[in-house]
């Protein structure tokens, strides 16, 4: 594993406990099916939430949310659909955040939530 496969996997592991401090259910974690993969999905207590998580070690190539493309948002929603179909869940119940990290150093990240992106 690369360092930046390392700081990735280290930003889901942060972001799926901080959803957990919340109060969340983590449903799915690296949900794949052909056309690609959700990174957390979890449930609020009222909806389903697809949660895309950007981890950055700084704001130099750009803060996490920029990396949101409008091609991106149109994947994400296309696998929340995708999601939804395969569990059951009315896809129009869903919602798309992202949790956005920046750190990762000895001060741990810092997180934003970053709620309805696509």
């Amino acid at each position: 594993m690369n360092a930046n496969q390392d700081l990735g996997r280290r930003g889901e592991n942060a972001a799926a406990r901080y959803l957990t401090r919340l109060g969340w259910t983590v449903l799915d974690r690296n949900w794949r099916c052909p056309e690609g993969e959700l990174d957390i999905v979890a449930f609020d207590g009222r909806h389903h939430v697809i949660c895309e998580v950007k981890t950055r070690r700084s704001h130099a190539f750009g803060t996490p949310a920029e990396a949101i493309t409008v091609d991106k948002a149109s994947r994400l929603r296309k696998l929340a659909r995708r999601w939804a179909d395969q569990h059951g869940v009315r896809a129009g119940s869903l919602r798309i955040d992202l949790i956005g990290l920046t750190g990762g150093g000895r001060e741990g990240f810092t997180i934003d939530h970053l709620k309805e992106i696509a």
